[in-house]
């Protein structure tokens, strides 16, 4: 079982790092980058791009290599506390093999992303035991129209709060009961994609939080993830599932209940809280969680996911 091992908190004055896993960055999402620094700089941070995080050496995104560099230099920066994706795209897991996980291991940061970034944070956790988060990737921060990720950012890094969400969240019970488990998880897709081979995330006990985008994944490919997911055994494994955002034109909790019936046991929860929208909880990843749906708010944290 792997030991936990918890990032520090952020304090103003501290220096976030940027990266780019994913995609390359594009000039159109530059503006709204600077912006989220502008942001940033004013609430008391410093704001470090990685040596490569700008690079389009392939034309697609900086080399598997370059972007692996950019995690591992991060870590190693003794002036960076926390590191931020700075936007999605599609290949983040080309880092895997790359990776300084000793390291990782030895030097916990926070290290927050959405999306694509769903690979990254559940690999580090899983092979490093190091709490990583889901939430808004820097660009996110100021690309949507309310302040609800950067807001969450603040309440999680920096006042180490518990609470997921904000008071006015929803949610909705899909499948009555109480669980206690490890949260992993993310964009369906990645974590399909992660359900076996030599970076599996290991679903054993774990509470598994799920958002997908609709845009790319209509819902048919839904239904082949999670029916994907059956077929290897992962849903007799976990302990529950939280369901987030899916904008598609069949609701993602239906086609859940199509794929597994009444097969399991398992608590189910739904709510609008994470995904790809601008209401984006920042949820850890390796922390221990309970749902309940006896309660209005249906999940909780258990343990704190930063330390001082």
């Amino acid at each position: 079982m792997l030991e936990t091992r918890i990032p520090k908190k952020l304090v103003k004055g501290d220096t976030i790092g940027l990266i780019s896993p994913s995609s390359d960055i594009s000039k159109e999402d530059l503006e709204v980058i600077n912006n989220s620094v502008m942001l940033m700089e004013v609430s008391g941070f410093n704001i470090k791009f990685a040596k490569n995080a700008l690079k389009n050496t392939l034309g697609y995104g900086a080399t598997a290599e370059e972007k692996a560099e950019d995690i591992n230099e991060m870590f190693k920066d003794e002036e960076v506390k926390a590191i931020f994706c700075i936007s999605g795209g599609f290949n983040s897991n080309v880092v895997f093999d790359y990776l300084n996980y000793d390291y990782i291991r030895n030097h916990p940061k926070i290290i927050c992303g959405f999306s694509d970034s769903t690979s990254l944070t559940n690999n580090i956790y899983n092979q490093t035991g190091v709490v990583t988060f889901n939430g808004p990737t820097f660009k996110a921060l100021t690309s949507w129209q309310t302040q609800y990720g950067y807001e969450e950012v603040i309440k999680r890094f920096v006042e180490g709060g518990l609470t997921l969400g904000q008071a006015d969240d929803e949610y909705k019970t899909i499948k009555e009961g109480k669980a206690k488990g490890i949260l992993v998880g993310g964009n369906l897709s990645l974590l399909n994609e992660m359900v076996s081979g030599k970076y599996s995330i290991d679903f054993t006990d774990k509470i598994v939080f799920i958002e997908e985008l609709f845009l790319e994944t209509p819902p048919a490919l839904v239904s082949n993830y999670f029916y994907h997911m059956k077929q290897n055994g992962i849903f007799e494994r976990i302990k529950g599932i939280w369901l987030g955002n899916y904008d598609g034109s069949i609701a993602i909790e239906k086609i859940l209940l199509d794929t597994i019936g009444n097969e399991y046991k398992f608590p189910i929860i739904k709510s609008n809280n994470f995904g790809h929208i601008d209401r984006k909880t920042v949820i850890p990843i390796g922390t221990m969680a309970e749902i309940n749906t006896n309660n209005e708010v249906k999940i909780q944290l258990l343990e704190p996911c930063v330390g001082n």
